[in-house]
């Protein structure tokens, strides 16, 4: 019998295996999921990876002694269905002011402005290159990976093959596994050295492997895309990524602006944008007293309250969008203009505190998310994330009921709607 014979009747003989088990009640064990997955790697990955153009020799030294690490988050074990976690307290489900604590924001700010002359000469041969203020660039590269200082113990071939083989999202980490692979192939760092997050992130920048393929840059000329050991190819990577996806050189990413009463906090999101004349005339003013650059007078801004009336309020520029690219969060993105701004100016705390609201799990605001798309509004899908489309579908739902509109869930709101 041939090896890849043999190798089909393993692989079926261990199927029929778990099928059995499957049948019985009983549940594999780690042992025979193990089996099942190097059996996965010959002959599922590997026919995939060779069409790729990767070698033999790249492929075994990648998988070389790697196994299954069963304490990952979010995998289904075979013949298992998805479990939905039944509490959720990350803080975009709490109050987004805790996105924002001093701690976090500090050692970023600080860490940042110490770096900004340190590496002052790189930064500034990044910003002429890519148009990217180095001070954004170091706000994303010190909450990545607090500047290179957190630790990225995990090996990538682990996590990437552990989820590719058995995560809830399996199709989009094969392919993370495929491109991780590639850059194995191109010379661009050795297997062992490719380290990562739980999640298959890679070094300082937390690039995924396909963005690793398609943005890292090797900006110190060493002929390597080093983003976990280079300051300059991280660097130069982070911005980079900006501007591929749109960073417009000059611009600001935003301003925390009041917004009067008389102006609904439905109008926020990236397809309602106006002029920034147009705001002005609405009444909305920068906090700090100043007029907006004149150079935005017939540009196009768009209204950012991520805490509805509960929080502070922006006015954004397209920018602020390309910072999303980068985390698709506007909190995150908040985050990264917040401290760029700080780093680069000295700024201060937001002008408008964070109201205290949150206490809602991912399955409230999903259930309320249902209840105002079976009304008519467009809450952006149930996915749980109170984004811009379901904070102003909640606004006008509320103005509807002649309520002051507050554009953001609460457990009283809930009850209301329901």
């Amino acid at each position: 019998m041939s090896k890849s014979n043999w190798r089909l009747g393993l692989a079926a003989g261990i199927a029929m295996a778990f099928a059995f088990c499957s049948n019985q009640g009983f549940a594999a064990s780690k042992s025979e999921i193990e089996a099942q997955f190097q059996i996965w790697l010959a002959n599922d990955l590997w026919p995939e990876a060779k069409a790729k153009g990767i070698s033999k020799a790249t492929f075994d030294q990648a998988f070389a002694g790697v196994t299954l690490n069963f304490d990952l988050p979010d995998l289904v074990m075979p013949g298992e269905e998805p479990k939905t976690p039944q509490k959720q307290a990350q803080s975009e489900f709490g109050s987004p002011g805790k996105y924002f604590n001093t701690k976090t924001v500090n050692a970023v700010t600080s860490g940042g402005t110490a770096r900004a002359g340190q590496y002052g000469r790189i930064l500034k041969a990044v910003e002429s290159k890519y148009g990217v203020p180095g001070e954004i660039a170091l706000a994303i590269w010190g909450r990545e990976s607090g500047f290179g200082s957190v630790k990225i113990p995990y090996n990538a071939f682990t996590v990437l093959g552990t989820k590719a083989f058995m995560a809830t999202r399996k199709d989009m980490f094969r392919g993370e596994l495929v491109a991780a692979l590639e850059i194995i192939e191109k010379g661009y760092i050795g297997a062992g050295s490719m380290k990562s997050s739980w999640a298959g992130a890679l070094g300082q920048p937390q690039f995924m492997p396909t963005s690793y393929l398609e943005h890292a840059v090797d900006f110190d000329g060493d002929g390597k895309r080093d983003i976990w050991n280079s300051v300059p190819d991280t660097l130069g990577s982070i911005a980079h990524y900006l501007a591929q996806y749109g960073w417009q050189r000059g611009r600001d990413w935003g301003y925390e602006v009041n917004v009067p009463e008389s102006v609904s906090c439905a109008l926020e999101g990236p397809d309602q944008g106006k002029p920034f004349a147009a705001w002005a005339k609405l009444g909305i003013a920068r906090v700090n007293g100043k007029p907006f650059p004149s150079g935005e007078t017939k540009r196009e801004g768009f209204l950012l309250m991520p805490a509805g009336r509960h929080g502070p309020a922006f006015i954004v520029t397209k920018n602020f969008y390309v910072l999303k690219e980068y985390n698709m969060s506007d909190l995150y993105a908040l985050f990264i203009g917040h401290a760029g701004d700080r780093i680069a100016h000295g700024a201060a705390e937001f002008s408008a505190g964070w109201g205290d609201v949150g206490g809602l799990y991912r399955s409230d605001i999903a259930g309320l998310q249902k209840t105002l798309e079976k009304k008519g509004y467009d809450a952006g899908g149930a996915d749980g994330f109170p984004g811009f489309k379901t904070r102003r579908s909640i606004g006008d739902w509320q103005a509807k009921q002649g309520m002051a509109p507050t554009c953001f869930p609460d457990k009283d709101l809930i009850k209301a709607i329901g």
